[in-house]
């Protein structure tokens, strides 16, 4: 590895938002050229999905690639252990909010096909848990994403005031 690549900087990007609030094609649109895509929608079968999403973080990070964690992350429960892999391998934690309606993400997911589309209650309920990261929790930046009527996403930084 030559000096360059050793000193670009890691980052763990973590998604927070119900399903269907425009998570992955946020991803698509801004960091697939640059970032890992970790999902746990990518491994459906597996038993273990904390596991394996370790496993592809901490791989990432080895070969000293930058990732997106797309999942719902409603908790600071969930957002812990890929925070703290996170700061053991010396990366930024740069948080996502997904600002979304209920009505929205509920229309959104009906003209999903397939195992893309998730039941109703499923929106609901991570709805019912989700709580907005804080600095405290590891973030060295966060912002919140509201997807436009045109399909667009309005992106504004958190300051630490709104917090």
């Amino acid at each position: 590895m030559n000096r360059a690549e050793h000193d670009v900087p890691l980052e763990l990007v973590v998604f927070v938002g119900v399903q269907a609030s425009g998570k992955t094609s946020f991803y698509h649109a801004f960091f697939s050229d640059t970032h890992v895509h970790v999902s746990k929608d990518l491994f459906p079968n597996n038993r273990n999905k904390a596991r394996r999403q370790a496993q592809l973080i901490e791989q990432a990070f080895r070969e000293r690639r930058s990732v997106v964690l797309d999942n719902t992350n409603p908790t600071p429960e969930d957002r812990e252990a890929p925070i703290a892999l996170a700061r053991a391998y010396g990366a930024r934690v740069t948080g996502y909010v997904f600002v979304t309606d209920v009505g929205v993400a509920l229309q959104r997911n009906r003209a999903r096909e397939g195992r893309a589309r998730v039941p109703d209650v499923a929106i609901h309920a991570t709805l019912a848990k989700l709580r907005p990261p804080t600095p405290g929790e590891g973030f060295d930046r966060l912002f919140e994403v509201r997807l436009t009527r045109e399909g667009t996403f309005d992106i504004t930084e958190r300051t630490t005031d709104e917090q």
